[in-house]
């Protein structure tokens, strides 16, 4: 019998699963082509059919958008194509009223250079918001040519440094260019980020989650980055700002205003996989965030030196990583967030399944059954749960919009044709681009996202007349209803799915990801087949005796599918799942 690990810690946001919206994407209400926050609210019934339990916003705040929102200058208000605070405020509401909660994006290791607070900064090096940003002086070499302070590189491609002609220093920005670091080391920029915080929680917001939160402690004598890819003078010194020495002590701040307001909380934590750093940051009495994303399983596809290099990956490697989490959290009184897709991630049934058009439905299906049934808390993204794909392979570099894809494709040489055509094979498989095409609504012109005649903020994928919310709310056989199935699920095995421990079965398969969820005598099987052939899996050999029930198919319904799961070896179809009670 398993000895359940975390039972004595109950929390409702265990128990929970989240929707991801990116607003721009999600629905125009007023026909500009851009979504916003009340197409948001038009949906709600949507959303809570699909038996979640909280929403989660993406940066709705004032920004000049070079970054998709990512890049604040005002946090105290909402961008202009978005709606208003009042909308925001209608929003929590609406939640409210159906027992959904409310989500909000909590951008704070860096803002945008159009914030007043950076603006300021950068007008003398006297003003008192100067330190409020990361000023260097610059460096110079044997010939006198200026260098900036260190060689990291920013995650956009490029020197993590600018330097600004006014002040004769450089700045730090792990991003964008127009996307400064904000310095932590100076108090007043805690004070600043705690009362944006209650604000947003006065109004009912129900918590955060938070964009690279490990960054915001950086190793103060910022030392240059080992290096890695000979190829450039810029280097990763994710070494000297990610998890950086004052981060937990930030963290706690940070988890005492949460508590108080008994809030959600949910960290990207980039360039982590040590497994006791994360521990710091969730375990239960720790009092930091509940839990964070984990990059291991995302990053699993790229190349050597860069995202946007060919890549490759086995299934054991997918195993391997869930199998370590799993338990590790179990063990330990950690929580993990499930995720497969995110605005910043491509669609899960291109990216880990080979499945043609054909096979799609069952895939999105078979994905849906592998990650929401463990530990954790699930996370949707909007369009996931109708199982949309990435963008046509048919489109240019003129169709996308991510900055990371096109920073990247401004560096290769005009003439290096080859380089250009395996960059864009690799957008199409890993652009933040994928994520951020426009929700498909119906077969209607614009695929209901917008009115007709308007043009879309970015381009629709042209599967829309097939692959639609319309049509799958009417289809019971519909991706959108499995989520919801697989959701409820989830929470009428509520001791097992989310305290329960996890084992892995049949580990060196390459075909077949199967594990068992225990608590006390209870044990449940979940069986996905990860290929488009037709398998037989003995299940015999690892340690399956006896079925007291099917308790949910990718194919059919349990009735039917009970009769192919009592003997010894279990033919799977294509992408198939089962979930089964032992």
């Amino acid at each position: 019998m398993a000895t359940p690990g975390n039972t004595n810690h109950r929390a409702w946001w265990k128990e929970s699963s989240v929707y991801q919206i990116w607003p721009a994407s999600f629905k125009d209400s007023n026909n500009d082509g851009i979504g916003d926050i009340p197409g948001i609210i038009s949906e709600l019934d949507y959303i809570k059919n699909l038996a979640v339990d909280i929403v989660w916003l993406c940066p709705s705040y004032k920004s000049p958008q070079v970054d998709m929102g990512y890049d604040i200058s005002d946090y105290y208000n909402i961008a202009d194509e978005y709606g208003t605070v009042e909308d925001v405020e209608k929003l929590i509401a609406g939640c409210h009223q159906r027992g959904l909660k409310l989500l909000m994006d909590l951008v704070v290791n860096h803002t945008s250079d159009q914030h007043e607070w950076f603006k300021q900064s950068r007008s003398s090096k006297d003003n008192e918001y100067r330190n409020w940003y990361i000023w260097k002086p610059a460096k110079y070499d044997e010939q006198g040519n200026r260098r900036p302070p260190n060689n990291w590189v920013s995650h956009f491609q490029g020197s993590a440094w600018q330097w600004d002609e006014q002040t004769q220093e450089y700045y730090l920005h792990l991003y964008a260019v127009e996307q400064p670091d904000l310095n932590w080391e100076h108090p007043p920029v805690r004070k600043a980020v705690h009362d944006i915080m209650r604000f947003w929680l006065d109004k009912g917001c129900d918590g955060f989650r938070m964009d690279v939160i490990n960054f915001i402690s950086k190793e103060q004598s910022f030392p240059d980055a080992p290096i890695k890819d000979p190829r450039t003078p810029w280097q990763w010194g994710d070494k000297w700002y990610a998890n950086g020495p004052r981060l937990h002590e930030y963290l706690q701040g940070l988890g005492k205003i949460l508590q108080e307001y008994d809030a959600f909380s949910v960290g990207e934590m980039p360039f982590v996989t040590d497994e006791k750093e994360v521990l710091r940051a969730v375990q239960f009495d720790r009092n930091e965030i509940n839990m964070i994303f984990n990059f291991e399983h995302v990053d699993i596809d790229h190349g050597k030196y860069d995202k946007f290099e060919p890549g490759s990956w086995k299934l054991t490697d997918l195993k391997d990583f869930f199998e370590r989490w799993q338990t590790f959290m179990y063990d330990n009184d950690g929580w993990n967030a499930l995720y497969w897709e995110n605005h910043d991630q491509p669609r899960s049934i291109d990216r880990y399944t080979n499945a043609s058009e054909e096979h799609r439905l069952v895939a999105s299906k078979m994905l849906a059954t592998a990650l929401a049934l463990q530990a954790g808390t699930p996370f949707v993204y909007q369009g996931q749960e109708l199982g949309t794909r990435n963008v046509p392979k048919s489109w240019g570099i003129e169709e996308y919009k991510d900055i990371d894809c096109l920073n990247h494709w401004k560096r290769i040489p005009k003439d290096d044709t080859a380089a250009q055509a395996i960059a864009l094979q690799e957008y199409q498989k890993k652009s933040r681009d994928n994520g951020r095409t426009p929700v498909q609504w119906s077969a209607a012109e614009n695929a209901g996202f917008t009115g007709p005649g308007v043009k879309p903020w970015m381009s629709i994928n042209t599967d829309y007349v097939r692959v639609n919310a319309e049509a799958e709310v009417k289809d019971p056989n519909s991706t959108y209803h499995y989520w919801a199935t697989v959701l409820k699920l989830r929470k009428k095995y509520l001791d097992v799915f989310v305290y329960g421990n996890f084992t892995l079965l049949d580990k060196p398969s390459q075909e077949v990801f199967a594990y068992i969820r225990q608590y006390g005598d209870q044990k449940i099987l979940v069986v996905c087949h990860w290929t488009e052939k037709t398998l037989e899996w003995d299940a015999a050999s690892n340690g399956i005796t006896g079925v007291k029930q099917v308790l949910l198919n990718t194919y059919e319904g349990v009735e039917l599918a009970s009769q192919r799961f009592s003997g010894e070896k279990w033919s799977l179809r294509p992408y198939e799942a089962v979930v089964l009670l032992l």
